[in-house]
């Protein structure tokens, strides 16, 4: 299939859920379009193989949101998707979210797992992620990253999968996400109340009437999840169960859903939009003010940086944590993903800040008295978002003012580390000081 028709049919799929299942208000702007965050970020999450954040209060769309997503892009039946979903809760147990001994079996003395449908499905979907203990969440870890399931002595990989976790606001009965669970997340959403007359008519609609249900197909995804035996040869099984699925839904309701192989091919596009020169000075010079300390090197958490430093006006003197290199893969992957959404044939500055707060929010550690100050503007954003949205503007702020003088210095790095004689550019920036640090440490 062209890549137009790809582009035509993801945008399909976002237009059908924004127009029947999932009324929202727009929230945010990408050039002159503008998009619902929570839909647009699901949407690049199940296209990218991504793993998405989404907080907001209870009832408003959460975890809804994203089964929509999940079925429509992965030829799921909704039931299948309700049926796979994982509920935070104190209680929760490791057979429950990834797999249990067939006691059968066991009895016959041959270790067999039963894996759940979490493990083995492409969507995962947690529900209130912050309600499962600290001690529970690394649990998920490694699934959560690499897509990696482990019970008893076997295994089972994940070849393509998506992640979605629903969190409510912080109450007394959630606990805090550990810092290596939320750095795998690429991005955080907001799913947002829609206004009193969007509510009205979702209050009006008869929730037990679903276009995307389907008993029947439910039943034999179930039959086949359960079955025994090679669990790639049984995911061969379910992707033909999925393109059944797609053509009923598109036969009978003219809905339109993703197969596998357009869903390969829809990344290999965005994989090979460049980041033009703008996008990839803007990114580094991010990057440079997120980890720089002057005093210490680099950021880190057990480290505090003193008033008076050089740099006390730049966010490194703001926050506590150096950003992680799972940021930057985030940034790319996602502004890759918006670009071939809007047809562009490479990424620019507008799509790196669209996509920047959403990957910075739950990354960044910012220091008591900086949340202070910012936590009593008004705002229409939740505090994380809110601040990660500022920090892009002054980050954008401060690279268009001299965005010239640092790709010279870019340059002139690589000229340096091309043999040539080049002196570095000098500047008022942690750019300039990170360019300078890499070519005294290369020579």
């Amino acid at each position: 299939m062209k890549n137009g028709d790809l582009r035509l049919k993801a945008r399909a799929v976002y237009d059908f859920i924004q127009d029947n299942l999932y009324l929202n208000r727009p929230d945010i702007r990408v050039g002159e379009e503008p998009f619902n965050s929570a839909l647009l970020f699901s949407l690049l999450t199940a296209l990218n193989r991504g793993k998405e954040l989404i907080i907001g209060e209870p009832g408003l769309g959460k975890t809804t949101s994203a089964e929509y997503i999940g079925s429509m892009t992965y030829r799921l039946p909704l039931g299948l998707i309700w049926a796979s979903e994982v509920p935070g809760h104190p209680e929760q147990t490791e057979e429950k979210i990834i797999g249990r001994p067939d006691l059968g079996r066991l009895n016959q003395g041959e270790e067999v797992v039963v894996w759940s449908y979490l493990a083995q499905l492409p969507v995962k979907i947690v529900d209130e992620i912050n309600r499962l203990p600290e001690t529970k969440q690394s649990m998920i870890l490694n699934g959560v990253d690499r897509g990696n399931w482990e019970y008893l002595n076997d295994v089972i990989i994940n070849r393509e999968y998506c992640l979605f976790a629903t969190a409510n606001y912080q109450d007394r009965g959630t606990n805090t996400l550990i810092a290596p669970l939320i750095d795998r997340f690429d991005v955080m959403v907001e799913s947002r109340h829609p206004g009193p007359d969007m509510a009205l008519m979702i209050g009006m609609k008869d929730k037990y009437e679903n276009i995307l249900r389907s008993p029947e197909y439910e039943g034999e995804f179930k039959k086949i999840l359960l079955e025994r035996g090679d669990h790639y040869k049984r995911m061969g099984k379910v992707e033909g169960l999925c393109d059944r699925f797609g053509d009923h839904m598109d036969r009978e309701y003219g809905v339109k859903m993703l197969s596998g192989g357009e869903r390969k091919e829809i990344r290999e596009c965005m994989q090979e939009l460049p980041l033009d020169l703008d996008a990839n000075a803007f990114l580094r010079t991010v990057i440079a003010e997120l980890s720089f300390c002057y005093k210490y090197g680099q950021k880190r958490s057990d480290e505090h940086c003193e008033e008076g430093c050089h740099y006390t006006g730049f966010l490194c003197h703001h926050i506590k944590n150096c950003i992680s290199n799972r940021f930057p893969t985030s940034v790319r992957t996602y502004s890759q993903s918006l670009a071939w959404l809007q047809g562009d044939q490479a990424v620019r500055i507008d799509h790196i800040k669209a996509v920047l707060p959403y990957t910075l929010a739950h990354r960044v550690q910012w220091k008591d008295d900086y949340v202070a100050q910012k936590q009593v503007s008004s705002r229409r954003d939740p505090l994380q978002i809110y601040m990660a949205k500022e920090a892009a503007n002054e980050l954008h702020k401060r690279y268009s003012e001299q965005s010239h003088h640092i790709k010279n210095a870019l340059a002139a790095a690589y000229h340096v580390f091309s043999g040539k004689e080049v002196e570095p550019i000098e500047g008022d920036h942690p750019i300039y000081a990170e360019i300078k640090r890499d070519i005294e440490e290369a020579s």
